[in-house]
């Protein structure tokens, strides 16, 4: 019995090992030429795609960044369908290198399912959507409400704490698409819809008639988004941590679209010369040449300008950044990017 039981502890350790979805994601990517990203439904200003295919917003421009870290070029990106119900097995299976679709960052996602998540692209919280003509100010109005969400997420998670909090009722009427928990909610099925704040923005964006909705003010939850990879695979997980350090890094230190090829030949600040490869070699410790953060910042710019681009005034949602989470550090916000050294 205690043979049999070494057998299987040793068989459950190697076999990560002998996964090739567990390892060589930068040897994988290089060889096919393309990034497998894995983006979920329409969500403009962080993932969608136009008429002909073509795909925006923040989360797409992150996985942009890692495409031209490692291949050069932030077209050579595939982006494959992921829905809450199949993200993660699509991951843990290497049908994606990486998951950039806004997904939240939880203790059982992290430490249960095998997955790694090296930082955070933009801080949010859940909310509640709710028709004018109800007359509802605040979410503790909402007793009795039926409540339209999406299945597979956080948000139901967090729909069923908050009530259980507040010692109150509700009916959850739940869905796999997003479009189908909107569609629901347009059609009066539900009281309410809840979802991070910043899907309600975008998702009242694009309502028959806006103005009959609100957001409510309460933020029930805190959700920290980002890019997610698997674990067993350090250098991976090191690369796409460094590329949205280098984004986060290159705000903060004015490097810009524009600027790089000037600051990567004249600047005279040490941690610039070092975040550009113009003194010493960082790159190889993520098995990348030493030109790879100026490549990045020059195809899709700092973190500032990609937010700029996707959800400032032009963008196509707009959520300030004033008074957010998402201004750096030094700004009052949670965005910070240990140092290049």
């Amino acid at each position: 019995m205690k043979l049999r039981e070494l057998a299987v502890a040793a068989a459950l350790l190697v076999a990560p090992l002998l996964n090739p979805a567990n390892a060589g994601t930068l040897d994988t990517v290089k060889a096919r030429g393309t990034l497998n990203c894995g983006v979920g439904e329409s969500f403009p200003g962080f993932f969608a795609a136009d008429a002909s295919g073509r795909w925006s917003g923040l989360d797409v421009d992150f996985c942009r960044a890692v495409a031209t870290a490692v291949l050069g070029d932030p077209e050579k990106v595939k982006y494959l369908p992921a829905t809450p119900a199949a993200r993660f097995a699509q991951l843990q299976s290497g049908q994606v290198d990486i998951l950039s679709r806004s997904v939240t960052w939880i203790m059982s996602r992290e430490a249960g399912l095998g997955l790694s998540f090296p930082g955070v692209t933009f801080f949010d919280g859940q909310g509640f959507l709710v028709r004018k003509s109800a007359g509802i100010k605040s979410a503790r109005e909402l007793e009795g409400a039926t409540i339209c969400t999406q299945t597979g997420t956080t948000t139901e998670r967090n729909l069923a704490d908050y009530f259980r909090q507040h010692n109150m009722k509700y009916k959850p009427v739940v869905f796999e698409q997003a479009d189908q928990v909107v569609a629901a909610y347009e059609a009066e099925r539900c009281d309410a819809f809840t979802t991070d704040k910043s899907t309600l923005s975008a998702r009242l964006a694009k309502l028959k008639d806006p103005s009959a909705h609100v957001i409510l003010p309460e933020t029930i939850s805190k959700a920290a988004n980002g890019p997610v990879v698997r674990q067993g695979d350090d250098q991976w997980a090191n690369l796409v941590r460094w590329t949205l350090n280098a984004l986060i890094a290159g705000e903060e230190l004015g490097v810009t679209t524009a600027k790089v090829d000037d600051l990567a030949a004249n600047a005279t600040d040490p941690e610039i010369r070092r975040l550009l490869g113009t003194d010493g070699d960082l790159g190889k410790l993520i098995g990348l040449d030493k030109d790879w953060a100026g490549r990045v910042i020059k195809a899709v710019g700092n973190y500032g300008e990609m937010y700029e681009r996707n959800l400032g005034p032009k963008g196509a949602i707009v959520i300030p950044r004033e008074n957010s989470l998402n201004r750096l550090w030094r700004d009052g916000g949670l965005l910070f990017a240990p140092s290049f050294q």
